[in-house]
């Protein structure tokens, strides 16, 4: 199995989940939706370039190494483009659950717990 086959099927969850989520958040409270989605935007390029800094190091010195038949031979410096998978994934299902697990607000209806 290759590094892509098996990103396309976690890819593919995370995206579900981070469409439930915008889709959540959009009902709950659209006027914070442009800015939700800008802060994640930001985080995932943030998140991005430390993944490009810090797996060109561990590459380089050894730490960890990729079966050449199993990656698509795309790089960013010595990173093959699958590793950032993982870091797109982390960036939209952890934002996503938090939005999905945030506890809705009490009505006056519901009264006390």
């Amino acid at each position: 199995m290759t590094y892509w086959a098996l990103n396309s099927f976690f890819l593919a969850v995370v995206a579900a989940v981070g469409i439930v989520a915008v889709v959540s958040l959009a009902r709950r409270r659209s006027a914070s939706l442009r800015r939700t989605l800008g802060a994640g935007a930001i985080g995932l390029g943030v998140l991005l370039v430390m993944t490009a800094v810090f797996d060109n190091v561990m590459i380089a010195v050894g730490l960890v190494a990729y079966a050449p038949d199993r990656i698509s031979g795309a790089f960013i410096g010595i990173a093959p483009v699958e590793d950032f998978a993982y870091a797109i994934a982390a960036a939209v299902l952890l934002p996503s659950l938090w939005v999905l697990l945030e506890p809705r607000a009490r009505t006056s209806e519901e009264g006390p717990r």
